[in-house]
């Protein structure tokens, strides 16, 4: 296949993609709600492969300057619980159709934001991350939105450790899923060309994020956590109808 773009649709592809990492590198996740159904209207090919090519950089890059900030306990029960839930939402694409699934998940979020909003606290208890961990698995596998639950089970957590932790997971559970492209033959050279495209716009938007991660830290990440969860909820729920 031919190299699918004009000079304007790299322009336009590279604006979004620096906004998402900007987002994911300053709240810890959001570059898929953002990026995903805007790239998709460019062309679709930058879903899932490239994107996922590029998020395994751009998490790495949080990863590490966040490093020493990591929930080591929290990460080994959330990473158990990501990689039942992928294995669940592998067998759930089998057996429900897929827009069922992401109405459903739509709603549980919401949900989620609206407990959050009364005031009920989530303890950070082993049941509670594998629990969220496993959600968060089922929902990349299926509607490619993974990050939603993590950060709401993290919520109450210093933003440097809600970073370092949701990255680590986010790394480990990127290269699982750019693997399978790659067994299932759902990424290759078109592919990997398309997200070294978009690549520039992830190192800038992770540059951009350390100045909006620094005013989020001063007591904004979590009402930044409440919106973006929302807001990825909405992207499930407008997908049901385009």
């Amino acid at each position: 296949m031919d190299f699918p773009l004009s000079g304007g649709m790299i322009l336009l592809a590279l604006a979004i993609v620096i906004l998402g990492a900007m987002l994911q590198g300053s709240v810890g996740f959001g570059l898929g709600p953002f990026a995903v159904p805007l790239l998709i209207l460019i062309d679709r090919h930058f879903v899932p492969g490239p994107l996922l090519f590029t998020g395994i950089i751009l998490n790495a890059l949080i990863f590490y300057r966040e490093r020493h900030e990591i929930d080591k306990p929290g990460f080994r029960w959330t990473i158990s619980g990501r990689l039942a839930g992928t294995i669940l939402g592998a067998g759930l694409l089998f057996v429900f159709p897929k827009d069922k699934l992401s109405l459903l998940f739509a709603v549980m979020i919401l949900l989620a934001v609206l407990l959050s909003i009364s005031g009920i606290k989530m303890k950070m208890s082993a049941k509670n991350l594998f629990s969220a961990g496993t959600l968060s698995g089922i929902m990349a596998t299926t509607a490619s939105i993974g990050g939603a639950p993590m950060a709401l089970i993290y919520q109450h957590n210093s933003g440097p450790r809600l970073r370092a932790t949701l990255s680590a997971i986010f790394v480990f559970g990127t290269i699982i899923a750019v693997a399978a492209l790659i067994f299932i033959g759902r990424f290759g050279w078109l592919e990997l060309k398309l997200g070294l495209l978009i690549l520039p716009g992830v190192l800038l938007g992770f540059y951009a994020s350390r100045f909006a991660a620094a005013i989020l830290d001063r007591g904004f990440m979590r009402p930044a956590i409440l919106t973006v969860s929302s807001g990825a909820a909405l992207v499930l729920l407008i997908q049901q109808v385009f």
